[in-house]
């Protein structure tokens, strides 16, 4: 509680301040988030279940009077007990059992999902927080770019329909700022929803680098592949299964049930005691198409954890190459293309003003520029996207590695 109320108190906190960062939003997220609480649910679920499947059947009281008239009737209580053979109670307790560990790993992997498309919407929200500071700064260039035709227009340097293309150019800007302010705040809501709140009381992510970082070598992911919540979940899975078929084995064993009780005889003015056992006699139903069905199951359940790995290395390769492929792309954008844009930006608009460009020169080169902004961040979407779904299987990379 102590702790809930720690991280509570830093959410409010940097809600108040009008930023977020990822690890508030993360703390934010497992604590206030409803889909993880109620995911977490199971818990109680399953340990009131494995509680009832530990208690034993309850006794039988029974009152039975014979002959209606008084002088000559005779009443008989009894107390009955079943008693259950061959290890029902057992059983029932190794099928309830697998259930607790199945709540408790669906929970695990519910955390990691939650984790990751919290992380996925964090970079998505910065990156659309980026992407408005960038079309703010390519409205700056076009705005700077306006003046200076407007000045050798004036001064007789240049023709009015350059002006004409800049001003075209800055409207376009303008447009492009407000559909990346929109962006924005679509992307805020998704991240304040995932966090529990439904409105976003923040204004700023707060991170150094938007770039996810290198993938980790594959052999060393799928050498953690039985480690990963969904591999122990479906082998779990397995586990209930085969409790669940000894339980149906077990039913194929009739219970005994004893009885102890009184008689009492008005016509005799006699009491005697009363014992009896009494069993079914298994001659046509001994729970064989139950044992079917749990054995069968028993069989689905190993293959889907067969499939459950297969899928885990595949998604595994494919996630880490296409982080891998990204993070060439972003690597090539911040080394060379992005800067080189931006030189022939400056170069272009250094140029025009000195009268040895046309100013189609320089529109060109912003295009160039806000066109490579634009795939520098897809680079990016897509190397976080890569590495958010192989925290979705593996949890925290950071942590795990």
């Amino acid at each position: 509680m102590a702790l809930l109320c720690l991280i509570l108190a830093a959410t409010a906190s940097a809600q108040a301040s009008g930023s977020l960062s990822l690890p508030e939003a993360l703390s934010a997220a497992f604590a206030q988030n409803p889909e993880l609480a109620a995911a977490g649910r199971e818990i109680g679920i399953a340990e009131g279940e494995r509680r009832q499947a530990g208690l034993i059947p309850n006794p039988e009281l029974s009152w039975e009077v014979e002959d209606t008239r008084r002088e000559t009737r005779t009443t008989t209580v009894t107390l009955s007990q079943p008693l259950e053979l061959g290890g029902k109670r057992g059983a029932r307790i190794a099928v309830a059992g697998a259930g607790q560990t199945i709540a408790q790993l669906d929970l695990e992997r519910q955390r990691n999902g939650l984790r990751a498309d919290v992380v996925q919407a964090f970079h998505a929200a910065l990156r659309a927080q980026t992407a408005l500071e960038l079309a703010q700064q390519s409205q700056a260039l076009t705005e700077r770019g306006l003046r200076v035709v407007q000045g050798r227009v004036t001064a007789g340097q240049s023709s009015p329909v350059e002006a004409t293309r800049a001003q075209v150019q800055l409207a376009q800007a303008q447009a492009q700022v407000r559909r990346a302010a929109s962006q924005r705040s679509v992307a805020y809501q998704a991240l304040a929803r995932l966090t529990g709140s439904p409105v976003a009381r923040f204004d700023r992510l707060l991170a150094t680098d938007l770039s996810p970082g290198a993938p980790p070598a594959a052999e060393a992911l799928l050498a953690r592949v039985e480690q990963t919540a969904e591999w122990r979940l479906a082998a779990a899975q397995v586990e209930r299964g085969e409790a669940s078929l000894g339980s149906e084995k077990a039913q194929r064993i009739p219970d005994l049930t004893v009885s102890l009780g009184s008689q009492y005889s008005r016509e005799d003015r006699e009491r005697v005691n009363v014992v009896g056992l009494s069993m079914p006699l298994p001659l046509f139903d001994r729970n064989q198409g139950n044992v079917l069905v749990a054995a069968r199951r028993a069989d689905q359940a190993r293959d889907l954890r067969n499939a459950v790995e297969l899928r885990l290395r595949s998604e595994t390769r494919s996630a880490l190459s296409q982080w891998a492929t990204a993070m060439q792309e972003v690597q090539a954008y911040n080394r060379t293309i992005l800067p080189s844009a931006q030189q022939a930006v400056d170069t272009a608009t250094r140029g025009f003003e000195m009268g040895k460009f046309a100013f189609l020169d320089v529109l060109d080169a912003q295009r160039t520029l806000i066109e490579a902004r634009g795939l520098y961040l897809q680079a990016l979407a897509s190397a976080t996207d890569a590495r958010a779904q192989v925290e979705r299987l593996y949890g925290d990379l950071e942590g795990g590695l």
